[in-house]
C-alpha cells in the first residue's frame, strides 16, 4: 500500500490571484500538466508530491501549492476535530517534525480562523500522543511542515501547504523600496504584453525593479524555483533530495545566459536604482539589466525596434496625490509619442481618470489588482512615424 504522497496521487490546488488564473493555466498548459479543473482562486491538477515539486519549482504567477489530503463535512469545530484526528499524520511526518497551520475559514460557527488552526492542531498533536506518546512542536513559522484548512460553511478540505512560503515570493527582492508590484503580478504583466525576447524591453519608473528582473527571467527560461532554497515539500516523509537537484538540473539546462538586448531600467532616484540593482544581482541577471539614473522621459530608447516599453506610475492611492500626477501621465503620453515609436506602450495604473490625461487611446484594457486595488494594464500601439495621424488620441 502506498502511504507516501511521494507516490500517491491525489488533487493538487495551486491557488493564485484571481485576475491571474489564465496566466497561471496557460503555464501549467506549458508544463504539459493536465489541467482538472479551474476555480475562481486557482487551478487544480491531479498528481503526486513530485507533480507539486516541478509545480513550486515552474510556476511565475500562482501563490501556494496544496496537496489534498481530506475533503469532508463539518459543521463546527468539534468536527474539524474528529476529521483532522483520523488522518494517519504519520504517513507524513514524524513526532519529531516542527509544523504550523494556515487557514481560510468562513463558518458562521468560527469568529476567528486562529480558533480552527488551534482545534486542527490539537487533533494531530492528540493523533502522535495515542499513537507514539510524544507530540511534534508547532508554531507560526513556515519553515518546515504546513497544514493548510479550506473550511467554507460546512465543507472542509485539509491540505499539506507543499510550497510553505508562499511561492508568489520569488527569493531575491531582498530591498522592496516603496510600494514594489508583487512579483506574481510583475511576471504576469510582462506574459500580458507578449514582449518577444529578441526585441528591447524598456521599464522606466523601475522602482525596485521587478518588472526588469521578471522580464530578464522571463527572456532567458530562468524559473524562480533556482534562486530560492527552502519549501516545505523538503520536510515531508518520502522526499528525496537527489529528485529534486534532479529538476533543478534540467531547469538549468534551459537558461540562455545573454539576450540581445539589454534591459533598461530607469528611475529618477538613486535610492531605487540601488535597490533594484540588490535584487537583480540576487535573482542573478544583473547582467542582463542597465540601470540608468534618469527621469522617465530621459530614458534611453533604442530608436525603431519592434520592443516593449512598461511604466508603473503612481496612481494617487499611496505614493503621491492625483492632482500632482496629471502632469505626469500627460509627460508619459508625450514620451510614447516623442521616443517610442515602433514600440508596444503599456500603462499599469490603479487610476482610469488620470491614465486619460496621457492622452492616446488604449488598444487594450486588461484587469488586473495590485493587493485590493483595481488596476488597468493600459496597452497603446505606438507607430514609428513622424506623422500626426500615427497616433490615436484619447477621446
Amino acid at each position: 500500500m502506498k502511504t507516501s504522497i511521494f507516490e500517491q496521487s491525489s488533487d493538487i490546488l495551486i491557488t493564485c490571484a484571481p485576475d491571474l488564473s489564465a496566466l497561471t493555466g496557460r503555464e501549467i498548459n506549458d508544463l504539459s500538466i493536465p489541467i482538472k479543473q479551474i476555480l475562481p482562486h486557482g487551478i487544480v491538477v491531479e498528481g503526486t508530491a513530485q507533480t507539486a515539486m516541478y509545480l513550486c519549482m515552474h510556476l511565475r504567477t500562482a501563490n501556494k501549492v496544496l496537496f489534498l489530503l481530506k475533503e469532508a463535512r463539518a459543521a463546527n469545530p468539534d468536527d474539524l476535530y474528529k476529521v483532522a484526528k483520523n488522518i494517519n499524520w504519520d504517513n507524513f511526518f514524524s513526532n519529531t517534525s516542527y509544523f504550523s497551520i494556515d487557514s481560510f475559514v468562513e463558518n458562521n460557527t468560527i469568529r476567528d480562523s486562529r480558533f480552527a488552526n488551534v482545534r486542527c492542531k490539537d487533533a494531530i498533536a492528540d493523533y502522535f500522543v495515542e499513537k507514539t506518546g510524544k507530540r511534534p512542536d508547532s508554531g507560526p513559522l513556515r519553515n518546515s511542515v504546513v497544514i493548510f484548512i479550506y473550511w467554507r460553511d460546512s465543507n472542509l478540505s485539509i491540505y499539506l501547504d507543499l510550497s510553505g512560503e508562499p511561492i508568489s515570493r520569488h527569493g531575491y527582492r531582498i530591498n522592496p523600496w516603496k510600494a514594489p508590484m508583487a512579483e506574481p503580478l510583475a511576471a504576469g504583466v510582462v506574459i500580458t504584453s507578449e514582449w518577444d525576447p529578441a526585441t528591447p524591453f524598456i521599464n522606466p519608473m523601475c522602482g525596485s525593479g521587478t518588472l526588469a528582473i521578471e522580464a530578464a527571467l522571463i527572456g532567458t527560461n530562468k524559473i524562480p524555483g533556482l534562486i530560492r532554497d527552502e519549501y516545505a515539500f523538503q520536510h515531508i516523509k518520502g522526499y528525496e533530495e537527489e529528485t529534486w537537484h534532479t529538476m533543478k538540473k534540467m531547469a538549468l539546462k534551459n537558461i540562455k545566459d545573454t539576450l540581445p538586448h539589454k534591459i533598461i531600467a530607469s528611475d529618477h532616484d538613486q535610492r531605487a536604482l540601488d535597490a533594484a540593482k540588490t535584487n537583480a544581482e540576487k535573482a542573478g541577471v544583473d547582467h542582463l539589466i542597465d540601470f540608468v539614473l534618469s527621469d522617465f522621459q530621459d530614458t534611453p530608447v533604442e530608436p525603431g525596434a519592434e520592443g516593449v516599453v512598461i511604466l508603473n506610475p503612481e496612481y494617487g492611492e499611496r505614493l503621491g496625490h492625483e492632482e500632482a500626477l496629471e502632469l505626469t501621465y500627460k509627460e508619459i503620453g508625450d514620451f510614447f509619442k516623442k521616443s517610442c515609436g515602433g514600440y508596444k506602450g503599456f500603462v499599469f495604473t490603479g487610476n482610469l481618470e488620470l491614465a486619460k490625461r496621457i492622452g492616446l487611446k488604449p488598444k487594450r484594457k486588461i484587469k488586473f489588482f495590485s493587493a485590493k486595488i483595481e488596476c488597468r494594464l493600459m496597452q497603446y500601439e505606438l507607430y514609428a512615424g513622424t506623422r500626426r495621424t500615427v497616433f490615436k488620441t484619447e477621446e
